[in-house]
């Protein structure tokens, strides 16, 4: 296995950093990997949010589910799907444009994510451990005011980027499920029961499949906070469907 494969393989989320701050080449190394990855017809439909204030630190990892060690992280960056940036060069330029619909929108996010995708792997090459936070998708009226977004402009993604600790680079990366259940060929099979125990057992350790997997779904599908990222996705998806605000 190269080294490359290898990192990609022994990458995990890190969520305890030593304070070490992280020096600006190392910053602008991972800002420039990030501008490097690959982009729908070369748009680069997003922007990078560079969270340097601490206070604003401080309010993101209240305003993100309660998870203080955001605001211990040396580097917080959002990825925003940007569809307002080309609206308004169009406009600028009389080209006419349409209002950005639910296509921008969806480009846009994966512009986004691959983009944040680039700075971890930039930054797992670099001794640094990341983070990836979906809660910045929550509270949208909240985190629109607190980040400036205009009206075509998402919260895709959160890193928090830090040296880990010890304890950290130490720590178990969590099994992930067996390549025949995650790759398909051809064509989308839909699998029984039976199949998707054999592919998420691995998770329940000591108890029961039926056990984790109620315990799992309480935690997590049927919760409060994914109630409210659904909310606020809505909110944000009714923008780009009816082209304007509730």
């Amino acid at each position: 296995m190269n080294e490359i494969l290898s990192s990609l393989h022994q990458r995990k989320s890190v969520r305890v950093y030593t304070g070490e701050p992280i020096s600006p080449a190392a910053k602008r190394a991972i800002l420039e990997a990030a501008c490097a990855a690959p982009t729908a017809g070369n748009q680069q439909l997003y922007t990078i949010l560079d969270i340097t204030d601490q206070a604003l630190k401080d309010r993101l990892a209240e305003t993100c589910d309660h998870q203080p060690f955001i605001a211990r992280a040396e580097l917080v960056l959002i990825f925003c799907a940007d569809c307002q940036k080309w609206y308004d060069a169009f406009a600028a330029g009389g080209c006419a444009p349409r209002k950005p619909g639910a296509g921008d929108l969806l480009l846009a996010f994966s512009d986004a994510n691959i983009a944040a995708q680039n700075a971890v792997t930039a930054a797992e090459s670099l001794g640094l451990g990341s983070c990836y936070i979906g809660d910045i998708l929550e509270q949208c009226e909240t985190h629109r005011a607190l980040l400036n977004l205009p009206e075509y402009v998402v919260p895709a993604a959160m890193l928090v980027i830090g040296y880990p600790t010890q304890q950290q680079k130490e720590r178990r990366k969590p099994e992930r499920c067996p390549l025949e259940s995650i790759v398909h060929e051809n064509s989308y099979r839909r699998m029984d029961g039976g199949e998707l125990e054999a592919m998420l057992s691995h998770n329940a350790g000591q108890r029961s499949y039926q056990a984790w997997l109620e315990a799992f779904c309480v935690r997590k599908y049927n919760s409060d906070f994914s109630r409210e990222m659904t909310r606020s996705a809505e909110v944000y998806l009714r923008t780009f469907l009816e082209g304007r605000e509730d």
